[in-house]
């Protein structure tokens, strides 16, 4: 897809920290999670509600209410009068919700999108199916988190065992995924500087409130300390493998969002900041058993559709729940891994699914208004061998 007038204001694209799962965000649903840091982030931008045309929501995990999720989310937020469509495609989600609102605000459908993304991850849902030709009819049961981590039904294999194909398809070393995860890390670590105040631009706080407590969470939970001596003591699923826990990501509870319109409405909203750009988005599955190669071809796809070469990108920001993703990524562009994810990454701040790429492409338009602007991209694999990319400007 390519979009000619689709604009996001710089201060209308924002993420909740990303809390480990399990960790202090484990109890709070994804839905209340949602309308809380939205309604926050939309007070700090000064943006009124009415402005908003359709909410468009993305989450992959179900939660208690998440039928009426949409309408749910804009009626609590005071926009009683808009609903919108509720979208899932695992990691690839915040992709195909900018993709979807962008068209919408092309086609017709509202000028001015509200996009939030939320998942928790923590606590998934144990499905039960009703199944009447079984004896008695007993039912079939299904963790929803924890099975669809654990295989692709259609290949029956792990994420892992993508990664694992893909590292031997491009003669990746485990040394090569130790020094990249450190790089990463380091990379992280740089964009805590000054009491986290280029994350506080971006960054909206998860607030849980009961009866008996305030709990504000206004910084990522959960993240591993690494050093190179750690990294080699990390034993890998099998002996001849090179992905090890330290080189893979972990899951998160968060959210995240944007409001996408045309470039005189972004301009208005942004209060004199930038203005992001949306230039276009792509799809794209690889062979089978082979996750961690889509978001290269994505990439090709969506920089094709935006008349742009990797020449002319200045910083890319990737999902990559694993170090051989970036490393294939390098393979197939030549774009130097140094210049990738300069604020970090979901492989170091884990990933709640929905929200992992809107918090990318927020990172992404931060780092290149600090580089003065520019065009950048957004790559990531999600489930099914999938990959998604976006190509942005900041003006």
């Amino acid at each position: 897809m390519r979009f000619d007038n689709a604009y996001i204001p710089l201060p209308l694209l924002w993420s909740s920290p990303f809390i480990r799962w399990q960790g202090s965000a484990a109890d709070i649903s994804a839905i209340d999670m949602a309308v809380q840091v939205t309604r926050d982030a939309l007070a700090h931008a000064d943006f009124d509600v009415a402005e908003a045309d359709q909410l468009v929501f993305g989450g992959t995990i179900p939660q208690q209410r998440s039928f009426y999720a949409p309408p749910l989310i804009a009626a609590t937020l005071g926009m009683t009068s808009v609903g919108g469509p509720m979208i899932a495609q695992a990691c690839a989600t915040a992709v195909a919700c900018l993709a979807s609102a962008a068209a919408s605000s092309a086609l017709g459908g509202g000028r001015t999108q509200l996009v939030v993304t939320s998942d928790r991850t923590s606590n998934g849902p144990l499905m039960v199916y009703p199944r009447s030709a079984s004896m008695g009819g007993s039912p079939v049961a299904e963790h929803w988190v924890l099975e669809s981590f654990a295989a692709d039904p259609w290949t029956s294999e792990s994420m892992l065992y993508t990664a694992e194909c893909t590292a031997a398809d491009g003669g990746f070393t485990r040394q090569q995924c130790d020094e990249l995860t450190l790089l990463r890390f380091h990379q992280y670590c740089d964009a805590l500087r000054e009491d986290r105040a280029l994350q506080r631009r971006y960054f909206r706080p998860i607030v849980i409130e009961s009866r008996k407590s305030r709990v504000v969470l206004d910084a990522d939970e959960g993240i591993s300390e690494y050093s190179a001596e750690g990294l080699a003591k990390l034993k890998p699923s099998k002996p001849d493998a090179v992905v090890t826990p330290g080189t893979q990501t972990h899951p998160a509870d968060g959210s995240a969002g944007a409001v996408v319109t045309d470039r005189d409405t972004a301009r208005g909203l942004a209060g004199g900041q930038p203005v992001v750009r949306l230039l276009s988005a792509a799809f794209a599955r690889a062979e089978k058993g082979r996750m961690p190669k889509a978001p290269a071809i994505a990439a090709t796809r969506a920089l094709a559709l935006a008349d742009k070469s990797i020449d002319q990108i200045k910083t890319i920001t990737t999902h990559n729940p694993f170090a051989v993703n970036d490393l294939w990524l390098h393979r197939e562009t030549g774009f130097p891994l140094e210049r990738m994810n300069p604020l970090g990454c979901s492989l170091i701040y884990g990933h709640p699914q929905a929200p992992t790429g809107m918090r990318a492409i927020a990172e992404l338009a931060h780092s290149l208004t600090l580089a003065g602007g520019g065009v950048g991209l957004f790559t990531g694999c999600a489930a099914g061998d999938m990959g998604a990319a976006v190509v942005i400007s900041v003006e």
